[in-house]
């Protein structure tokens, strides 16, 4: 696994949640990659659609735990309002980008 460093980005334990979150989901696009290999009827297509669709929502729901995450650390490590500000007007528009 990938060395965790410290950080005023995330804390170690929320940067290990989202690594342990991202390992299972690559598990299951390993697993749709099989699926794919192996299909041989149109009841297998959906099968794969299925695991495609679940390991699309579980990368969601990481984006949004890492959101999440940032939004409490940042506000927590934050020294003032203003740099509270400045933070959540990153955020926002990160969200605008990618959400």
């Amino acid at each position: 696994m990938t060395e965790i460093v410290e950080s005023t980005a995330l804390t170690a334990l929320q940067k290990k949640d989202l690594l342990h979150r991202l390992a299972r989901i690559e598990g299951q696009l390993r697993g749709v990659q099989k699926l794919i290999a192996q299909a041989a009827t149109p009841s297998d297509c959906d099968a794969v659609a299925q695991q495609m669709a679940a390991a699309r929502k579980a990368l969601d729901r990481s984006f949004v735990q890492l959101l999440t995450n940032t939004i409490q650390t940042q506000s927590a490590n934050a020294r003032d309002l203003t740099e509270a500000q400045a933070s959540a007007s990153k955020l926002a528009a990160m969200l605008d980008k990618f959400a």
